[in-house]
C-alpha cells in the first residue's frame, strides 16, 4: 500500500438521527423497527477524496453545506455514519479555538493539557512549552486559571498550541488567521510557514479570494452534496457563478473586515498592522462627488493612503470595482501588476491608479479598497468607499465597452 497520501476519506458520509421528543429517543433504541420514531438528517453524503502530502485542499460551500461536519470527521471528533477517514501523520485542528481548555486550569496546565491531546509526550512540551507561552503573549497571566483570560487571550493561547505541535495535517476551519494588530499577522505567518514546511492544509473559508490563492485543489460542497472537486481555479470560478445566481454574496468577502466608510475615521495603528488612513477619488480630476464618469471618455483616478507597522513588509494594495448588487466586475493590485510600493521611515506610503477612458457601460458601480500582505492573501483592511456612475452616449448593452475596429 501506498503511504505518499496525508489524508483519504473512503466513501465517507453522516446521517443524524432527528426525534421530536426525548422519549422517542429511547423508544428507537428498543425498536426493532429503525427509524420509526425519528426522521434521517442527511449532514454529508459519501465523499472519496485523496490528498498527498504537502497538499492545499480548500473546502468551501454556504452556511448548511456541511462543511463543519466534514472538517469534523476529518478530524475524528465526529464518527463517520459509513466510510472511512485514513490520516497519515499528526493532525492538528483549529475548529473552536480553545473548544478543550478547562477554565478552571491555568494557561500552563492548559497547554500541557491540550498538547498531550495533540499527540506530545510531556518531554516534548517541556521543550517547546517557553515556545508556545512567548508566542500567545500572555506571559504575565500563565499561571492564572484562563476564565479569568479575555477572549483575545485565550485565543492566541489556543492557537499557539495548536500550530506548535508541527503537524503532518492542519486542519483550518473558517479563519485563516486569529485575533488582531500583530497577533493576526503572526498566526498569518505561522500558517504560511507550516505550508512552506509541507504540512498539509484543509482550509475551510468563505474567502473564495484566499482559497483560490492558498490551495491547489478545491472542493465544493452544497446540502451535504459534492458539487465539484478539482483544480483550484475551476471550481471557485463555478462557486462564484453560483453565488451570484442566489444572492449578493460578494465572494472576496471574508468576513469582519469589510467596511462601509465614505470618510475614514482616525484610529491607532496596531503593531504589526496595516491601515487604510484615506482614499480619494477623482473623475476627470474631479475631487466632489457625485462622481459620473463618461464611459470610454472619462478618467478614474483612485488614490490609496495607508499607514503601517514598520515590523511588517510593505503592504500591497488592490482595487475591487463591483456592480451596485455586489458582483465583482474588475480589480487591479500592485502584486499582480508588480508595483513596487514603497513607504517612508514612519510606515506611510501613498499608491495611485488610474484608469484612463473608462470602458464600463452605463450603471452604478462602487469602488473597493483592499490593503493586504505583501503576499497579497492576508487582508489586514477592506473599505467599501463609494459609488460612481456611468454614463453614455448610446443605447449599448452589458457591462464593458470592448475595444474594436470596424471594417
Amino acid at each position: 500500500m501506498s503511504y505518499d497520501f496525508s489524508l483519504r476519506l473512503e466513501n465517507v458520509g453522516k446521517i443524524y438521527s432527528i426525534y421530536n421528543k426525548p422519549s422517542d429517543r429511547l423508544l428507537q433504541f428498543f425498536s426493532s423497527k429503525k427509524e420509526k420514531y425519528g426522521r434521517k438528517h442527511i449532514a454529508l453524503e459519501p465523499v472519496s477524496i485523496e490528498i498527498k502530502k504537502g497538499e492545499v485542499l480548500g473546502v468551501i460551500g454556504t452556511n448548511g453545506s456541511g462543511k463543519s461536519t466534514l472538517m469534523q470527521l476529518i478530524c475524528g471528533v465526529l464518527e463517520p455514519s459509513s466510510g472511512r477517514v485514513q490520516t497519515n501523520g499528526r493532525i492538528a485542528a483549529l475548529l473552536e479555538l480553545g473548544a478543550g481548555f478547562n477554565p478552571d486550569f491555568t494557561g500552563r496546565e492548559n497547554i500541557f493539557l491540550n498538547a498531550a491531546i495533540l499527540g506530545l509526550s510531556h518531554q516534548e512540551i517541556n521543550k517547546k512549552i517557553d515556545e508556545i507561552i512567548k508566542f500567545s503573549g500572555v506571559e504575565k497571566f500563565i499561571d492564572q486559571p484562563v476564565k479569568t483570560y479575555s477572549s483575545g487571550m485565550y485565543v492566541r493561547l489556543a492557537f499557539s498550541v495548536a500550530t506548535s505541535v508541527d503537524p503532518d495535517i492542519l486542519v483550518i476551519d473558517e479563519a485563516l488567521s486569529v485575533g488582531d494588530g500583530a497577533f493576526a499577522r503572526k498566526s498569518f505567518d505561522r500558517i504560511m510557514s507550516l505550508k512552506q514546511k509541507g504540512c498539509t492544509i484543509v482550509f475551510c473559508s468563505h474567502s473564495i479570494y484566499q482559497v483560490e490563492a492558498l490551495c491547489q485543489r478545491v472542493l465544493w460542497l452544497d446540502k451535504g452534496k459534492l458539487q465539484a472537486f478539482g483544480e483550484a481555479a475551476f471550481v471557485c470560478q463555478r462557486y462564484n457563478q453560483y453565488l451570484e445566481g442566489i444572492s449578493n454574496v460578494n465572494p472576496l468577502d471574508g468576513g469582519d473586515e469589510n467596511k462601509e466608510n465614505e470618510t475614514l475615521k482616525e484610529e491607532k495603528l496596531l503593531d504589526g498592522s496595516a491601515k487604510i488612513s484615506n482614499v480619494k477619488i477623482s473623475v476627470d480630476k474631479n475631487y466632489s462627488p457625485p462622481y459620473i464618469v463618461q464611459s470610454m471618455h472619462s478618467e478614474l483616478c483612485i488614490e490609496v493612503e495607508y499607514k503601517s507597522s514598520i515590523t511588517i513588509p510593505a503592504p500591497t494594495v488592490a482595487i475591487v470595482i463591483t456592480d451596485f448588487s455586489g458582483k465583482n466586475i474588475t480589480s487591479c493590485s500592485t502584486y499582480y501588476d508588480d508595483v513596487n510600493v514603497t513607504r517612508d521611515t514612519q510606515g506611510t506610503g501613498v499608491v495611485k491608479v488610474s484608469f484612463p477612458r473608462v470602458h464600463l457601460l452605463r450603471g452604478i458601480y462602487v469602488i473597493n479598497v483592499l490593503l493586504m500582505c505583501e503576499q497579497a492573501i492576508h487582508i489586514y483592511e477592506h473599505v467599501r468607499c463609494t459609488e460612481f456612475s456611468v454614463e453614455q452616449k448610446g443605447l449599448e448593452v452589458g457591462i464593458v465597452a470592448l475595444q474594436r475596429e470596424w471594417e
